[in-house]
This record gives C-alpha cells, structure tokens and sequence, in this order.
C-alpha cells in the first residue's frame, strides 16, 4: 500500500467519524431546540393557579347549566369526572387512606381499592355541588419555596349570612403536573377521615371486607 493511498484512507476515515459525529451533535442538538421550543406548551402549571383555574372553570359551570342547578347527578357526576378528578392523584390519596392495608394489599386489590375509592370521591363531591347555591371562593398567597414539591394551596369559601368556609388543598408535583392528595376543609382532612374508617373495615374484613364495604356504599347502599 502506498504512502499517498493510506493517506487518502485516513482521510476518507477522518471524514466518515467526523461525518457521524456532526450527525450525531445535529441530531442532538435538533432535540434540544424541540425541547427548547416545546416548554412553555409543556411548563406545569403553577399549584395555585391550578387550584383556582379548576376551581373558577367548574364554579362557572355549576352557575350556569340548568341541569346542575337542578340537581341532576348524571350531569355533575359528569362534571366532577371531566374537570375536578383529573386533578387528583388517586393512587396517593387511596395509599394514605388505606394505610398499612395497602401496603401489604396484592396489585388487584390496589387496582381495585383505587376504582372504588375514586367513586366514593365522585360520590362526595356530588353531595357537596348539589348543595352549592351562591358561594364565592377567595385565594391565599401560595407560601411554598419555588423547589418545592409539595404544596399546601389554601382557600376561603365565603357563603352569605354565614362563617366561612376554609378549604386547603395539600398538592404533589408529578411528572404530569400538580395534583392534590388530600382536601382540608375546616381543619378537617378528607384523606384522614376516611383512614379512620378504612382501619375499622379493615380490621373486620381485610383488604376484600373493605372493598366490599366501598363497592356496595358506591353502590348506594349502607355501608357494612
């Protein structure tokens, strides 16, 4: 092999590298600019402007639509679904409900305790907006660090004629936005409330005793 014919070679070689290696960078940096260009459309929402857009866009409806006004379940059962439920991490508040239960509960069962405690949600926020009349919402300062990933979102419910109504939203940061956990109405947590009666169902059931007890309450039956 001659000296100018290796020399071609290594050129032709070093043109071949050089040639991945620039479509690999542009390749790469085409990525980031998609990235760049995309995040403001993917940026998360920030907590509580999340809390009260949710909350003003459902209030709206609730004013609104004759049928909700009516009393009509299918339809707020329907709104609840659409504009509140997606906003809630259902896995998380079902864990902490149930507590210990959980943790040692098989797939199924946590598959099933997360269907059946997403319904009794349902179920209680159809309660609370069939009795809303003329209410109006004011929203406290978020105080949290700009890191955080766990939020307390605070509100007052103001009713005429009577005392307010303080509701907190206790929120996490997940990788497809903010969702609320638990609800605090009153001092009161809602998450809280309901371990205290899962323990009780548990203890006499298990796991299936207390599935049991939530699909036949769901059902609209007493609970047992």
């Amino acid at each position: 092999m001659t000296i100018e014919y290796r020399r071609a070679a290594a050129r032709l070689a070093h043109s071949r590298t050089a040639g991945r290696a620039w479509r690999r960078f542009a390749a790469a940096f085409l990525a980031a600019l998609v990235a760049a260009l995309a995040f403001p459309a993917l940026a998360q929402e920030a907590p509580d402007a999340l809390v009260k857009r949710v909350s003003q866009e459902a209030l709206a409806i609730i004013k609104s639509d004759p049928k909700v006004q009516a009393g009509d379940q299918a339809r707020i059962r329907e709104l609840i679904e659409t504009k509140l439920t997606p906003h809630f991490d259902i896995d998380r508040m079902t864990a902490l409900a149930a507590g210990r239960a959980y943790r040692t509960a098989t797939p199924e069962q946590k598959k099933r305790l997360g269907e059946e405690f997403r319904t009794l949600l349902i179920r209680t926020y159809s309660s609370a907006l069939n009795q809303y009349r003329d209410q109006t919402i004011e929203y406290k300062p978020l105080r949290a660090d700009p890191n955080a990933t766990d939020v307390t979102v605070r509100t007052e419910v103001m009713r005429p004629g009577q005392t307010p109504v303080e509701i907190d939203y206790s929120l996490g940061k997940t990788p497809s936005g903010w969702k609320a956990y638990d609800v605090i109405v009153g001092g009161v947590s809602l998450v809280t409330n309901y371990r205290d009666e899962f323990t009780q169902q548990v203890q006499a059931g298990g796991v299936d005793g207390l599935i049991r007890s939530l699909a036949t309450k769901n059902a609209g039956g007493a609970a047992k």
